[in-house]
């Protein structure tokens, strides 16, 4: 199984400043970006934990967090395998293929402008929006749906309250899910105690995968117009370079995704034009 590890999601964090890795900060490294990393860890391996007692006999974590370098290898479960690194093959849901039996996100956050969605984006701060067909999406759907196309079932999901109910309202109120946090605006939440944070999240994973039989791949029907709505003309005026994308107006470019797999190729060849 593959865990897709965000980290705007995880308990205990509610502002940018606890999310920047050093390298990518303006002003060096904030002061607690590395006590995040660790809550960050210690959820993922809350959720190892549950998977295991599920039955699961191979675990790989992605790091899908900003430079994808954040968990701390040393104090990941030794069970698990690790994924780090930018620029990967598929990015947040990288070694996801039909070997891969089910799909877990955690520190997962909601999609771009959703009221009290803690520190809510998709994938960056200037996509405003998303949509498959006619299906809003954020990271959680792009990410379930390129998993669906080898029929890869998301079974779980941890995050703030927003980010779970977006990802249960796309995909099915079956897939389990774990609401360590709640909103009171973008910057600011309640939040559970990391300690009971990382005992719901390995019930709640350990739920979600031991029905994995039966919960269903996220499949949207396809070929299916992908249309994103960015901040600025300019911005869209790099993506439109892309081959197959097309502009219905300024602010937005669009293509035609033929599967879950095309889906996220074509989104990342824009995404690199434009960054």
């Amino acid at each position: 199984m593959l865990i897709s590890a965000d980290m705007e999601g995880t308990a205990g964090i509610a502002v940018w400043q606890q999310v920047i890795p050093p390298d990518l900060a303006d002003k060096g490294a904030p002061p607690e970006y590395e006590s995040s990393r660790r809550l960050m860890t210690e959820e993922v391996n809350a959720a190892i934990r549950g998977a295991k007692a599920a039955g699961a006999t191979e675990v790989i974590v992605n790091d899908s967090h900003d430079g994808m370098r954040n968990i701390i290898p040393a104090e990941l479960d030794p069970d698990a395998w690790l994924i780090t690194g930018n620029q990967k093959p598929l990015v947040m849901v990288c070694d996801v293929d039909q070997d891969i039996d089910a799909l877990v996100f955690t520190g997962y956050h909601a999609r771009a402008g959703t009221q009290n969605g803690v520190l809510a984006h998709s994938f960056t701060g200037w996509i405003m929006d998303m949509w498959i067909g006619n299906i809003q999406v954020g990271e959680h759907g792009m990410n379930a749906a390129t998993a669906g196309h080898w029929n890869v079932p998301l079974v779980a999901v941890t995050g703030d309250e927003a980010a779970v109910r977006q990802t249960k309202e796309l995909v099915g109120d079956d897939c389990a899910g774990a609401i360590v946090k709640y909103g009171r605006g973008r910057h600011s939440a309640k939040h559970m105690h990391p300690q009971k944070a990382c005992e719901l999240i390995e019930s709640t994973v350990k739920d979600g995968v031991a029905r994995t039989s039966q919960l269903k791949p996220f499949k949207p029907s396809f070929p299916a117009t992908v249309t994103v709505r960015v901040d600025t003309a300019d911005r869209a005026d790099k993506m439109a370079k892309v081959p197959g994308t097309s502009r219905p107006d300024g602010d937005t470019v669009s293509y035609e995704a033929r599967d879950g797999k095309h889906l996220m190729e074509h989104f990342l060849a824009m995404m690199g034009c434009a960054g």
